[in-house]
């Protein structure tokens, strides 16, 4: 029997996080400690028309223009996670999306620590295979799934195969020729 695959998820850190550099290395860290591999890395500040389309699903809803609106108020770091059951252990370590009831019943989690609000929850996750590609390809449109699965994927099974680029807080595969 083949070992389970790793499974890809997007991970989204949220505005007011990003510009409090604090929050977002105590976040980074718990996605290590985790056992998150750091596929990809990018921080970048979303325009108004990419969050109306990245949201799209959320359109008319009484929260639509103020999650747009906060998305779009400062950068946003997103990351390309990689680990066993990835979706369902990055939802996990996030915690659930109600804030206030989350820093009572799950205060270890990401948004039990450092959320705000409901719209201010600190991340969000993809919630299926499905939606992790499709809010992958949005913001990482040259990320082939079927080469890193092909090509990348069994490196990251093996910590003593990355280096972390704390900087960029990203792995990559260590080249164990010149060692």
């Amino acid at each position: 029997m083949l070992a389970k695959g790793l499974q890809l998820t997007l991970a989204i850190i949220k505005p007011h996080v990003v510009c409090q550099p604090v929050a977002l290395q105590d976040i980074r860290r718990m996605i290590l400690a985790a056992d998150f591999k750091v596929v990809r890395s990018e921080r970048k500040r979303l325009s108004l028309p990419d969050a109306e389309r990245f949201y799209s699903e959320h359109e008319g809803k009484f929260f639509y223009n103020r999650l747009t609106t906060f998305m779009t108020s400062g950068p946003i770091d997103l990351y390309i996670l990689a680990r066993r059951d990835g979706i369902k252990e990055w939802r996990k370590l996030m915690g659930p999306t109600k804030v206030f009831r989350t820093q009572f019943f799950e205060p270890e989690t990401i948004r039990g620590k450092f959320g705000l609000s409901d719209t201010r929850n600190a991340t969000h996750g993809s919630d299926s295979d499905e939606s992790a590609k499709k809010e992958i390809g949005l913001f990482f449109p040259r990320f082939d799934f079927e080469g890193w699965h092909r090509d990348e994927e069994i490196h990251y099974r093996d910590e003593a195969n990355l280096i972390l680029d704390e900087e960029e807080f990203v792995h990559t595969i260590a080249d164990n020729n010149n060692a």
